[in-house]
């Protein structure tokens, strides 16, 4: 599967927020209005080729903050047999699902089935649940189309966000007026810090993984809305697609190219 560099030419725009006057959005166009899609159970390699078959599930999800763990906390209760694979045989407990890492962070459990570690929500392949449409995968996102919610109501914040990258930045304009730069991109490699380079497989600039009808911007807009608010997301799809059609193809998403 081919994969793309990690640097080539991207449009970028920047515009004030229009529901902050005190933050500026600067948002990656080419990464916006590129074809990818998640193709986990459709060809993921997964990020570990000994784990080809947990995605990018492999190392478990740190919590943003307590307000996240908290708030997954309460659909964790929810969670029983015929959605959660490895769900213990009485009421959950935080040391069945949340360790530290070796910083002291707080994050997901991870466990070893068949020699593959991944979180303790991930579903393995010979998961068989009398409930339609429930298999292998993240029983939190089973839970959540169980339930008829998008899942980035019931998973970390990590996980519903990746491949979006949110960053903030403060900027100091030469009068001395300052604002909050809101940056929305893409979840490259170098993400995931200097471990992401040691990565066996990642899909943001995989060609393969490049192959959705709709470009980001559309199919991810309950993420977008979630992270920068509906006003922002409004503006940003009116940018987007002013972009798309422009007909530009120097800032073209290279794995997205031919398609």
């Amino acid at each position: 599967m081919p994969e793309v560099a990690l640097d080539f030419p991207r449009a970028w725009v920047e515009f004030p927020h229009p529901d902050d006057h005190d933050e500026v959005l600067r948002c990656d166009l080419t990464w916006l209005t590129s074809s990818y899609r998640c193709i986990f159970g459709g060809g993921c390699a997964g990020i570990y080729a000994d784990a080809p078959d947990v995605g990018c599930c492999t190392l478990g999800a740190h919590f943003a903050d307590e307000d996240d763990e908290r708030r997954v906390a309460g659909y964790v209760e929810q969670l029983d047999e015929t959605l959660w694979q490895q769900a213990p045989p009485r009421p959950v407990r935080p040391q069945d699902w949340i360790e530290l890492d070796e910083d002291g962070d707080r994050k997901t459990r991870t466990t070893v089935v068949d020699g593959q570690r991944a979180c303790i929500f991930q579903n393995r392949p010979d998961f068989r649940s009398p409930l339609p449409g429930v298999g292998p995968g993240c029983a939190l996102h089973a839970l959540a189309l169980q339930q008829g919610r998008h899942p980035l109501e019931t998973k970390p914040d990590v996980c519903w966000q990746l491949p979006i990258r949110r960053t903030y930045r403060d900027v100091e304009r030469p009068d001395g007026t300052t604002y909050l730069e809101v940056t929305i991109a893409e979840y490259d490699r170098r993400g995931w810090g200097s471990g992401g380079h040691d990565l066996d497989w990642y899909c943001s600039g995989n060609t393969e993984a490049h192959n959705a009808p709709d470009p980001v911007y559309v199919s991810h807009a309950a993420e977008l809305t979630a992270l920068i608010g509906a006003g922002g997301y409004a503006e940003l799809a009116r940018l987007c697609e002013e972009h798309l059609r422009s007909r530009s193809r120097l800032a073209v998403h290279p794995a997205s190219a031919g398609r």
